[in-house]
């Protein structure tokens, strides 16, 4: 299938519901029978009269949600693809993509320590140093020195190709190859079916401090995660997008 087939194909309203990751595990399963997963299928260049069998598995705690494996006649050859699903409910909402806490981002991206302390007074690891702060519990990317957020963004500039594929892609053998938004509306449901390597272009693009004093990677947001009652994990540090955005 050429590309410009596949983006065709690769957003389609769907009579059918979905809750969550088991519905589409079950088409998959069903794929016979099923016209979303054949479009899956095709979208994922696969032609169906090669194909013998599909199952497809829930994975947990990996960037993929479900790995496809498919069988392959006369070949009998396995092969997996691995899908990350993101189910949205309105064309603006933003999902988390990832969070954790600061330490095991530098764990990842091993992040100079000038950095990494302007980081926990953004997070709120460590309380505020100015004298008055707009939150007393934090600092705002815009309430550091200018030569301070220069070497913010001049980190996440040079970082950001390694920082997009781990925080959407991941990495080792669960690193997630394609994306599956669902988008429930109250009038339809739709979906979207992109490669990954498609999305991480997607979301990337010049970084920047935001009006609100948060940091826009691209079309990714990164802010400390708050909420949470006020409970130690408002601390972390989240990546997040709108999903919705690929339907464009």
């Amino acid at each position: 299938m050429n590309y410009k087939k596949s983006r065709e194909l690769g957003s389609k309203t769907s009579k059918d519901g979905f809750k969550n990751e088991n519905d589409i595990i079950n088409k998959f399963n069903n794929w016979q029978s099923d016209e979303d997963a054949k479009k899956w299928l095709l979208i994922m260049q696969y032609k169906l009269n090669e194909i013998e069998y599909v199952k497809a598995i829930k994975i947990s705690g990996e960037k993929t949600d479900v790995q496809i494996q498919i069988t392959i006649k006369l070949k009998k050859a396995i092969c997996a693809e691995n899908l990350q699903v993101k189910l949205v409910s309105n064309k603006k909402g933003f999902n988390q993509i990832d969070k954790r806490w600061l330490k095991n981002y530098d764990l990842l991206w091993n992040i100079p320590k000038s950095v990494y302390e302007l980081l926990q007074h953004y997070t709120g690891e460590v309380p505020p140093k100015i004298t008055s702060p707009k939150d007393k519990r934090r600092m705002f990317a815009n309430e550091f020195f200018q030569n301070e957020q220069e070497l913010l963004k001049n980190f996440l500039t040079t970082n950001k190709t390694m920082i997009i594929s781990d925080i959407l892609k991941g990495r080792g053998r669960f690193s997630a190859e394609w994306m599956l938004v669902i988008r429930k509306l109250k009038e339809n449901t739709d979906w979207v079916l992109k490669p990954m390597n498609f999305v991480l272009n997607y979301y990337t693009g010049d970084v920047e401090i935001t009006k609100q004093g948060n940091f826009k990677i691209g079309k990714i947001t990164m802010q400390r995660k708050g909420g949470d009652n006020g409970r130690e994990t408002a601390k972390m540090l989240q990546f997040k997008i709108n999903p919705a955005e690929l339907f464009e």
